[in-house]
């Protein structure tokens, strides 16, 4: 994202603070931000506030004289490389359905040739309403892109549904997907570059029949294995067992044990960047039975635990041939982010992905997920979404990564 131009078009909603928050977001990503505030937008946030945090004046105005000297609002609708509109109210959707150019907002909207991303934020009623509904159909039909609406609890006291908006950093890295898709050099951002992932359980043998396992379905490393491939990385997926298909353009090899998953990650670097979201038995058994051990009436069997091979650990301190990058992940029940920081330094990684995996968060075999990055500067916490969602946005915070650390 680093050089793009973003107009950011601020809607008249009480999630226009979230706006904020989002200009902070794509700055720090490397966008130059220009934002307008519609008349009912800067009801809830001021010019001067948005126009500190974009480094320069907020338009307003339809007829400013400052600006429409040179036809500011057909300049502002080119001079930049998406559109960006947050909140996106109903009163907004409905002038960008209908073709409206009353105001500065509107007449941009209807004048720029470039992508236009919006982020609905209403009541859920309004939302849910037969209107808004024919509205959203003609703005995707018309190649409008959107993210959200979330659903939960709304500003209103007392009521709750599908409205809100989507939180900043899901409407950024949205946007980043978006400009990243925009070129044809940036379609494949990481093209030329080698990723090896871990994924799944793993099954620690007790004897030919029972095993040691965790409840993980490998969703989430699978769903970062074809989000990397589609980005245009050699991909080299290292999975333990599950139920899932091999992700598509993508070298799967199949493991069953911790030692194997070892092995096979130690033969498949070296990598620009590793991925480890395995979730690896920590323990395996000493001498696994040859035989089905059987139950007698002496009781329940001994068995000796032995520490299973540290992968994470091993390959973020290798003394030479270290991935540029190097993610880990931590599925915690308690104390997540506070578990992950001290992941973060004692594995040596760069960075952690971290998660509750609690049994009521339903992440373990469910399809959302909800993550914190953990890097040496601090925490990012991600919004509730998909695991395809998450994976999209962990390997464009990849892709950028490597790119910024090349200038």
């Amino acid at each position: 994202m680093t050089g793009k131009r973003i107009l950011l078009i601020i809607g008249g909603g009480i999630a226009a603070y979230k706006s904020l928050d989002l200009i902070r977001r794509l700055r720090e990503r490397g966008a130059r931000v220009r934002c307008i505030l519609t008349k009912a937008g800067h009801e809830f946030v001021t010019p001067l506030s948005v126009g500190a945090l974009c480094g320069e004046r907020a338009f307003t105005d339809l007829f400013d004289p400052q600006s429409e000297f040179d036809v500011g609002h057909i300049r502002l609708a080119r001079d930049t490389d998406l559109v960006i509109v947050a909140p996106a109210t109903a009163d907004l959707i409905a002038k960008m359905a209908g073709g409206h150019a009353d105001d500065l907002a509107s007449a941009i909207l209807l004048a720029t040739e470039k992508t236009v991303l919006i982020a609905p934020a209403m009541n859920p009623a309004m939302w849910a309403h037969a209107a808004t509904r024919r509205n959203i159909a003609l703005l995707k039909a018309d190649g409008v892109r959107m993210v959200g609406p979330n659903t939960g609890e709304m500003a209103e006291s007392g009521e709750s549904g599908t409205g809100r908006m989507a939180e900043p950093l899901e409407i950024a890295d949205a946007a980043l997907r978006i400009l990243n898709a925009s070129s044809a050099h940036a379609e494949k951002p990481l093209a030329g570059k080698r990723l090896l992932i871990t994924s799944g359980p793993t099954h620690e043998p007790i004897d030919p029949v029972r095993y040691i396992a965790n409840r993980s379905s490998g969703k989430q490393g699978h769903a970062i294995a074809a989000a990397a491939a589609q980005a245009g990385a050699d991909v080299v997926l290292v999975s333990g067992p599950v139920h899932l298909p091999d992700p598509a353009a993508v070298k799967t090899v199949h493991v069953t044990t911790a030692h194997e998953m070892m092995l096979a990650v130690k033969e498949n670097l070296p990598a620009d960047v590793a991925i480890f979201a395995a979730a690896v038995a920590d323990w395996g058994i000493g001498e696994p039975g040859t035989q089905k051990i059987k139950k007698t009436t002496s009781g329940a069997p001994r068995l000796t635990l032995t520490e299973n091979p540290d992968i994470l650990a091993t390959v973020a301190q290798l003394k030479s041939g270290r991935p540029r990058l190097v993610i880990g992940f931590a599925a915690e029940t308690e104390k997540v982010i506070d578990h992950a920081k001290e992941k973060l330094e004692r594995k040596g990684c760069d960075w952690i992905v971290a998660n509750d995996v609690s049994p009521e968060s339903g992440v373990m075999g469910g399809d959302r997920n909800t993550v914190h990055l953990v890097a040496a500067g601090g925490v990012e916490s991600w919004p509730p979404q998909s695991k395809d969602d998450v994976a999209r946005s962990l390997i464009a915070r990849v892709a950028a990564a490597l790119k910024e650390s090349r200038t």
